[in-house]
């Protein structure tokens, strides 16, 4: 029997995620990556969360709270993007600085996790999960360097990398389709759309349950079939650039091949004709370089051949 279609990760963050309801999905995913509870306190707004006139759908940011006290970017990236990754650290950048009060020390600074879910290719690599973290290691004696026991109470951690922003890379197309574990299990959906009936991961089957197109109402269904469309419309926007690119590369190329290729036919010429004459042995060089156009050194050339 085949899986019934949900609704697409990306349009659930924007529209149901949003509500304290459906926490429970989100803390599920969060979970499994993260590779422990998660617990959401509350959604927190910003310009990026924001719908405006220039909103194509292309990447959807959710930024959450958890009881940690630590800030949880959540995006999803449809389009490629050759700096995605300075995109990120800005962005985990920019979180910072904007939670950071005035006259707070910096030891206040906010831990930010940036996750991304990304339909496209980024990088060369044959997993479709990366962890990136910051870490300094000796240049001498190549040891990590750690918190001491007064930075840990001032800052309520035991890592040194767990300061700094943390950073997860979910290459959705890498995914194979088989389910190894609870995460993969999450990736299938996030791929695919469908879920699994023996899939057991956390908030996994509330995400079945809720995020089933025909929960939606006749006007949201309307709003999901715009939203794909405008997604299609997008990536056949994005191949149009990219093959025009491509064929106007590929048109001049040929010309300027022709062009080369009709300079070198010409120097050849040129050549034969010098040496032709040179064998006659009736103009000196300064003679055949004129009546050739070529240099008096490449008649000397050809005359020590």
């Amino acid at each position: 029997m085949a899986q019934r279609k949900l609704i697409s990760f990306d349009w659930a963050m924007k529209k149901l995620l949003r509500s304290k309801a459906n926490f429970e999905i989100l803390e599920g995913f969060l979970s499994e990556l993260l590779m422990e509870d998660v617990r959401i306190l509350e959604l927190l707004e910003s310009e990026s969360n924001k719908e405006d006139a220039r909103d194509k759908f292309n990447r959807v940011d959710l930024k959450v709270l958890n009881e940690k006290k630590e800030i949880l970017i959540i995006e999803v990236q449809y389009e490629r993007e050759f700096d995605y990754l300075q995109r990120i650290l800005f962005g985990t950048s920019k979180v910072i600085t904007e939670h950071l009060h005035k006259k707070e020390p910096y030891s206040k600074v906010t831990k930010v996790v940036s996750i991304n879910i990304l339909y496209f290719d980024l990088g060369h690599g044959d997993d479709y999960v990366y962890h990136g973290t910051t870490s300094f290691r000796g240049l001498h004696e190549q040891d990590l360097l750690q918190l001491s026991d007064e930075q840990r109470k001032l800052y309520g951690r035991d890592k040194l990398h767990e300061i700094f922003p943390e950073y997860y890379l979910i290459k959705v197309n890498n995914f194979d389709d088989i389910a190894k574990d609870t995460l993969d299990e999450w990736i299938y959906f996030l791929k695919n759309e469908e879920i699994k009936n023996d899939f057991k991961a956390k908030g996994i089957k509330k995400a079945k349950q809720e995020l089933d197109i025909l929960k939606l109402s006749d006007e949201e269904r309307r709003a999901y079939e715009r939203y794909q469309d405008d997604l299609h419309y997008q990536a056949s926007m994005v191949e149009s650039s990219y093959t025009v690119g491509v064929m106007k590369g590929i048109e001049q190329g040929i010309e300027q091949g022709i062009k080369e290729g009709a300079e070198q036919g010409e120097k050849q010429k040129a050549l034969k004709i010098a040496l032709n004459l040179i064998e006659k042995g009736v103009l000196d060089a300064e003679e055949i370089a004129e009546l050739t156009e070529l240099s008096v050194e490449e008649i000397e050339d050809l005359r020590r051949q």
